[in-house]
């Protein structure tokens, strides 16, 4: 091969090379540059979310959680035009049996009734959306169960009732609110977004401190510039406070409860005053149920109460005391020495408000060898712990983070469910109560679902007796069941 020829063929083949390189690079660049177009934040979106309609769904949440705010839907509730006259009474409201009565009814069945909404005027309603609360009682009030409630829309009701034990039975309806007061309820979660707010205690280096408005959102505050931004590392929720008027935003050491807004005018308040809120229906319809076959309870199922089982509706019922689940076979711990025969070797963990203390409290007081440990610490948010060191049970609870109303404490002890979940490794003696809601009713139902999903809990698992337990999908075991469902009593 002559020179020129081979000094050619080099070229071309330096020249392809060289293409090839120059491709390549171009890709990974054009990757590098996707990738961060992906995944880097928007920084013309500012970062707090800001005020939405309180049924905003998110793609984003999980089909659990989705459905939790579709179960939210309320139907339309027209106001009354500022005619108190004509929102729903508890005093004329009635119902009926839906069927002629009967002498008996047999065990296992169902009773059904229908409810009458009508206004102080005693006219019938014409719309829907009243909050009705229908149980079936016994005589001694230790024996009940929760009715189905059907809204028609149009000032009728549907009420079904499973008959679950033998012997006596009333009926008994509650008016919680009328469908007038609801939408008050509505609009306030729409146009003011929250109810109550919060103070933050900021600390300089010499001591010197100031404290500033802190909500859930920037916007309730003011201008959104002159904000403090606190992120949780585990769950990703925002806080928000003023900023103060000297101090650095990091020098927040200490939170509490505000105040509540004043947000309701009188008329609302009407519509929400004690003697047509929570009111009992004035008629009663008592029923007979009888035996069968010697049998006075529908039993629960064999199967043992474990997570995934799907929910029966009700739940379950009490009889004298004592919870019977619908779901599955449970156990019930009704002395101090068989619950420690439950306890024993475990390690419980309780998060929450303060309904959840309220049932460690009931553990404490109930179970003698049970002794709170002082771990000086502001008992509103915990943490609290209780021991037996002999069966080697430790009871904790602590308080939820953020929006936590409670006297002063420091930000340093509110951990974020996600926090505290994350912390565990979980096993076969690690147990799990989650109790969270009461500190969310002050804002739109968003607020709570986007919370949960933001703490980290993909599923939310309901256990008979009305709890409710969830992990995170990382623990590498994880906890076992709760073995003490039924040792509180119902009035707990």
């Amino acid at each position: 091969m002559s020179s020129q020829k081979f000094q050619a063929s080099t070229d071309l083949f330096i020249s392809q090379f060289k293409w090839h390189k120059f491709v390549a690079v171009g890709l990974v660049i054009a990757i590098w540059v996707l990738y961060f177009r992906i995944s880097w934040p928007d920084s013309t979106s500012p970062l707090p979310p800001r005020p939405r309609p309180a049924y905003q769904s998110s793609d984003s949440l999980p089909l659990g959680l989705f459905n939790l705010t579709q179960l939210l839907h309320w139907p339309p509730t027209p106001g009354d035009g500022g005619d108190l006259l004509a929102s729903t009474s508890p005093q004329t409201s009635t119902y009926y049996l839906r069927e002629p009565a009967q002498a008996s009814y047999a065990l296992g069945g169902h009773l059904e009734a229908v409810l009458m909404a009508k206004d102080h005027r005693g006219r019938p309603k014409t719309h829907g959306g009243d909050l009705f609360r229908a149980q079936l009682v016994g005589p001694d009030r230790k024996t009940g169960v929760p009715g189905d409630i059907q809204d028609l829309e149009n000032g009728t009701y549907l009420l079904s009732f499973p008959l679950l034990w033998a012997g006596q039975a009333q009926v008994q309806v509650r008016l919680i609110h009328s469908s007038e007061a609801v939408g008050v309820l509505r609009r306030i979660w729409r146009d003011q977004w929250a109810t109550v707010d919060f103070t933050g205690y900021f600390r300089g280096p010499t001591g010197y401190e100031e404290s500033a408005i802190c909500n859930v959102n920037p916007l309730l505050m003011g201008k959104e510039e002159s904000t403090c931004h606190y992120r949780d590392e585990d769950s990703g929720e925002l806080w928000f406070c003023a900023r103060p008027p000297t101090l650095p935003c990091d020098s927040l050491v200490e939170h509490s409860g505000g105040s509540y807004w004043n947000v309701t005018t009188a008329y609302d308040e009407a519509l929400m005053a004690w003697n047509v809120t929570d009111k009992i229906l004035a008629r009663g319809i008592p029923i007979w149920v009888a035996k069968d076959n010697n049998r006075n309870l529908v039993l629960s199922p064999e199967q043992p109460c474990h997570a995934g089982l799907p929910a029966s509706k009700p739940s379950g019922f009490y009889h004298q005391g004592v919870w019977h689940s619908l779901s599955c076979s449970g156990r019930s711990f009704p002395t101090a020495d068989s619950v420690l025969g439950c306890l024993a070797g475990r390690e419980v963990h309780m998060m929450g408000d303060s309904t959840l203390r309220q049932w460690w409290e009931y553990l404490r007081d109930t179970v003698p060898s049970l002794k709170p440990v002082d771990l000086h610490v502001t008992y509103q948010t915990g943490p609290l712990m209780a021991v037996d060191t002999s069966l080697g049970i430790v009871l904790h609870w602590r308080a939820h983070g953020w929006p936590l109303r409670s006297l002063r404490t420091p930000v340093a002890s509110l951990h974020s469910v996600a926090r505290e979940l994350g912390g565990l490794a979980g096993g076969p003696h690690t147990v799990v109560v989650l109790g969270l809601g009461a500190h969310f009713t002050t804002f739109p139902p968003s607020i709570f679902v986007h919370g949960l999903w933001g703490s980290g809990q993909p599923w939310l698992h309901c256990w008979p007796g009305n709890l409710s337990r969830s992990w995170s999908s990382n623990w590498p075991t994880r906890a076992t069941s709760l073995c003490m469902a039924a040792t509180a009593s119902p009035s707990s």
